[in-house]
């Protein structure tokens, strides 16, 4: 403890325990006396007690966090007297590390083949999430999935002369943000995740109604001429990718279809 934040801090025992005094006191008298621990105390009255310190406006929202309302406590995270990591006195020795110990479907998806370089280092849970947060989505840290994920991936933000509507909408759409075993964290493999949107006949690799009001996306037109990848065929080294390779959204005059 003498060496954590709290002992540098001029924290004594007393600012968070109860009874000390009389803990000293009985110790002082070779007896054992009343132990102030804090094990049995409920984790909103433990917050409490860190947060009558820790109020900066990040920490202060804890309370109204999906990690508060599942009776989460800081000390669930953060080691007041044993601290392996010194930056936010946690647990472990980081934050990736931590998040895992409770959030395993997380961890068994960054082992896929295609993920973020959590595992590798380059970044962390707490690249993208806020531990404290309470009122974003996933305890993220922007308005939004794609608010957050613009901050890295700049290019893919817009605004677009030809805008695709999934893009918009939320890049969770299409992306698993965890990991995938798809190419590009791709949540399934095109032209099936395509497919999700574009229906019946759609793109080129099925018979078509002309063009599908279904979500008002444009389908393969009726009678498509030979040549045209079939239903049976679209997994033989195609995908609706290979052409429309701006699936982002295209500035380019011609490029209503993300051709160009």
């Amino acid at each position: 403890y003498t060496r954590s934040a709290h002992a540098k801090a001029d924290q004594s025992c007393a600012s968070c325990h109860n009874n000390v005094d009389a803990h000293f006191k009985a110790q002082s008298a070779g007896e054992k006396g009343p132990v102030p621990t804090m094990k049995n105390v409920k984790a909103a009255d433990l917050n409490a007690t860190c947060l009558s310190c820790h109020e900066k406006a990040n920490q202060e929202s804890f309370t109204s966090s999906m990690h508060a309302r599942r009776n989460v406590a800081c000390t669930s995270c953060h080691s007041v007297h044993t601290p392996k990591s010194m930056s936010g006195q946690l647990k472990t020795k980081n934050d990736t590390e931590l998040c895992f110990s409770c959030h395993k479907a997380e961890r068994a998806k960054m082992q896929r083949q295609s993920h973020h370089p959590v595992r590798e280092g380059k970044m962390g849970c707490s690249s993208c999430h806020n531990p404290h947060e309470g009122d974003k989505p996933k305890m993220i840290k922007a308005e939004s999935v794609s608010e957050l994920c613009y901050q890295c991936h700049t290019e893919k933000r817009g605004p677009f002369l030809f805008e695709h509507a999934p893009v918009r909408e939320e890049c969770a759409s299409c992306h698993d943000v965890h990991g995938s075993n798809h190419k590009r964290l791709l949540v399934q493999k095109a032209p099936n995740l395509c497919w999700n949107c574009h229906l019946t006949g759609s793109g080129h690799f099925g018979s078509g109604d002309n063009y599908s009001t279904e979500k008002g996306v444009p389908v393969a037109p009726t009678g498509a001429p030979s040549g045209y990848p079939t239903a049976n065929s679209r997994f033989v080294g195609r995908s609706c990718l290979n052409c429309h390779i701006n699936i982002h959204g295209s500035n380019s005059p011609s490029g209503a279809y993300f051709t160009r």
